[in-house]
């Protein structure tokens, strides 16, 4: 990771033309050669970028002696996507810092509250869905793809459950496919639906009531919480 503080300009070309005029700004370089021009204020997004996959060039222009009305940039980048016509070219007026550094492997974003959260705690707490409720297993194969829960309500019947961070119309559709061939299994049938999520859409749940599933908000914090031993009394 290249780290340049300077004052600088750039022109966008291409798909999109665009220009920043010269002003004190942080240009960031990647190792996978992208280029992103940050400003001191504004949003945390950068002012201008090019994204991988792309090349950079770093041309140091000549100085001519008779030219003396207009200062010799200090370096320009130019910097190319390899898919499209686009061109960056950022002129490097004055360079205040240049810093290079080994960032190393990252190991990524863990995230907290995502589907797969969500659905471990809900096989632990399988009762949230109804008294008397047991899991059948997680993950429950089909030949359309798995069902996130597989359970048996207190009266015996088996549920096909659907978990989302954020419930829409694709997520109630994807139950409705799991729900059609589960019912074909006369081991299986009758298989009632429940659409389950930290929110569901105005849109979603009309839906998900027409074809006959239940809907299930999920908070889970207090799904967390209750799961944590560091919570319990006994």
């Amino acid at each position: 990771m290249r780290i340049i503080v300077a004052d600088c300009s750039a022109v966008y070309s291409g798909r999109l033309n665009a220009s920043l005029p010269v002003a004190k700004r942080v240009l960031m370089i990647k190792a996978d050669q992208s280029l992103l021009i940050f400003s001191e204020l504004g949003s945390y997004k950068p002012l201008n970028w090019m994204a991988a996959p792309c090349t950079i060039k770093e041309v140091i222009p000549e100085s001519n002696a008779e030219e003396t009305e207009e200062e010799v940039p200090e370096k320009v980048f130019r910097v190319a996507a390899q898919k499209s016509t686009d061109m960056l070219e950022v002129t490097v007026q004055h360079v205040y810092s240049d810093e290079t550094y080994d960032l190393g492997e990252d190991p990524g974003l863990v995230k907290d509250g995502v589907e797969d959260h969500l659905q471990y705690y809900l096989a632990q707490q399988i009762e949230r869905i109804g008294k008397g409720a047991k899991l059948v297993r997680r993950e429950y194969p089909t030949a359309v793809g798995p069902v996130d829960i597989m359970a048996i309500d207190g009266n015996g019947q088996h549920v096909a459950i659907e978990i989302k961070r954020h419930g829409g119309i694709d997520g109630v559709e994807q139950l409705t496919r799991y729900v059609k061939l589960l019912n074909k299994d006369p081991l299986l049938a009758p298989v009632r639906g429940m659409f389950a999520a930290q929110t569901i859409t105005p849109q979603a749940r009309v839906l998900a009531t027409e074809r006959g599933f239940d809907c299930l908000i999920l908070d889970y914090e207090d799904m967390k919480g209750a799961d944590d031993d560091s919570l319990r009394l006994f």
